[in-house]
């Protein structure tokens, strides 16, 4: 029964709103982009990342490791126990994530082809390290996902008056948890917490010239923190290079396109359409 409700809470989390007309970002310049043990960030399109995107205050619900194409992986031993998990063919770009309803798995960078993506990349991160934080993430392949934090993410989208106390969720508060559960943003941080590797720290002052870092609780890692580390270069490519639009009178704010009802509430009257500039348009 408790096994029943379980997938079911799951599933009507996961359902997701349709894409939008227009991709957000580039993944082809993303695609070409990436290096392993890059971090991810997806703004998820589900009911479970919109309580996440609430709770965090962020536009990015979700995050993934990239951890390249399989002959990428140095291992042999961690190769191989990532085609255990990966049916799919060795030219494959790969990332690891931690999901609901799923756990610790890995699948194709294009799963995520249409979504809008953000790249975090560790500055300065060696590649040495960056192999041992990848093997990290590998060996948690196949752990489960936090099933506290799936309740968790539904009673979020419950009026919170009426909720009991005991009821009310402790998403992303400090508590033991088991060592074999994990969410998205915990397996990563946890992996660059492997090799020492700050996101957030806590930042101490010991004295008028010395501070003190102090890595933080994985489990209280969100996405937006990577966002935000300055450990992080972040790297974005949109779907429209706006540098070809950086003059001023370049802005393609003309065209005949309609707008829908609700755009038209949204959006200025004037309509847009986004056509090739060249000189004679200048």
């Amino acid at each position: 029964m408790i096994n029943w409700i379980r997938t079911a809470v799951v599933n009507w989390l996961m359902r997701k709103k349709p894409l939008p007309d227009a991709p957000l970002s580039d993944f082809e310049r993303i695609r070409h982009e990436l290096k392993a043990c890059d971090v991810l960030l997806i703004e998820g399109r589900s009911r479970a990342s919109e309580v996440i995107k609430l709770v965090t205050q962020s536009s990015w619900s979700h995050a993934a490791l990239y951890i390249g194409r399989l002959h990428d992986i140095e291992n042999p031993q961690l190769r191989e126990k990532v085609g255990k998990y990966y049916p799919g063919t060795a030219d494959k770009q790969l990332i690891i994530e931690s999901e609901l309803g799923l756990g610790t798995v890995v699948r194709a960078l294009t799963a995520y082809e249409r979504e809008h993506i953000r790249i975090c990349r560790p500055r300065g991160l060696s590649y040495k390290d960056s192999q041992k934080a990848i093997g990290y993430a590998i060996e948690r392949l196949g752990t489960t996902y936090d099933v506290r934090q799936i309740f968790d993410l539904a009673r979020f989208l419950f009026p919170w008056a009426i909720m009991p106390r005991r009821w009310r969720s402790t998403l992303f508060s400090v508590h033991p948890g088991k060592s074999t559960q994990t969410v998205c943003s915990t397996m990563i941080a946890e992996s660059f917490g492997s090799i020492q590797f700050p996101i957030l720290p806590l930042v101490k002052r010991v004295d008028a010239d010395r501070v003190q870092l102090f890595l933080r609780n994985p489990k209280l890692c969100i996405p937006r923190h990577f966002d935000y580390s300055p450990y992080f270069d972040i790297i974005k490519y949109p779907f429209l290079d706006f540098q070809l639009h950086a003059d001023q009178r370049l802005l393609p704010w003309r065209g005949s396109a309609r707008l829908s009802a609700e755009e038209k509430g949204m959006y200025m009257n004037d309509t847009l359409e986004l056509t090739p500039l060249n000189d004679d348009t200048q």
